[in-house]
């Protein structure tokens, strides 16, 4: 395991400020201070972390991979959807800060097109988060087929990172950025009708490695 390279200020400020500490309470004797600074940075450090993962090999045609880790909290289908331009159908990841909030791909594809939107920063487990919270909107092509990806903030997280640009190619499962402290990230597949789900409400997944959805081939 390691920590994420979209994070690297952050832990790496962290680890200098508490590497201070500890060697003032160590210079003056406070040696019961150490073991509750290494248990903070340990805490505040592991949001970063990167687990080591491989993607499956050989997954049946138009799988997808989950795109990131903790909950399945919505699974939607409506009429029209900006990133496929047409009916569509939503799967939604609520990621606590107990969760790696690293972003993946979930399938071989293409960036086309980015749409960041300013907004609130409501809990990202109310349903009108998705609705008016920070965004990024990222339009993939699949297959000459268009998927959409979206990264919401949340109440705690305020920083969506994501620093691909567009004619960026992607492998199945390839990290491209992350959501930090709390968020929420929606895959968005075109054709409901031809798109097996294989997750539930409820169910936790793991980004790059759990069967998340079949879009059948045209």
């Amino acid at each position: 395991m390691t920590l994420t390279k979209y994070g690297w200020v952050q832990w790496l400020t962290i680890t200098c400020v508490l590497v201070f500490i500890a060697a003032v309470a160590i210079y003056f004797h406070w040696w019961i201070a150490v073991a509750p600074l290494f248990l903070l940075w340990l805490a505040l450090v592991s949001f970063f972390r990167n687990p080591w993962r491989t993607t499956p090999k050989n997954l049946p045609a138009g799988m997808m991979v989950s795109p990131a880790d903790g909950v399945v909290s919505a699974i939607e289908y409506v009429d029209s959807h900006e990133t496929v331009e047409g009916k569509a159908v939503i799967i939604r990841i609520f990621l606590s800060v107990l969760n790696v909030h690293i972003n993946r791909t979930p399938c071989a594809c293409t960036l086309t097109k980015a749409i960041y939107r300013e907004g609130k920063f409501f809990d990202a487990r109310s349903a009108e988060s998705v609705k008016v919270n920070e965004s990024n909107t990222l339009f993939f092509d699949f297959e000459g087929e268009g998927i959409g990806l979206r990264q919401v903030s949340g109440k705690i997280a305020r920083n969506i990172v994501c620093p691909i640009q567009v004619g960026d190619s992607f492998t199945q499962g390839e990290q491209f950025g992350m959501i930090k402290f709390g968020s929420t990230t929606e895959l968005i597949l075109p054709r409901p009708s031809n798109v097996t789900v294989h997750v539930a409400k409820g169910d936790k997944v793991l980004g790059g490695l759990t069967k998340f959805a079949t879009l059948a081939t045209r």
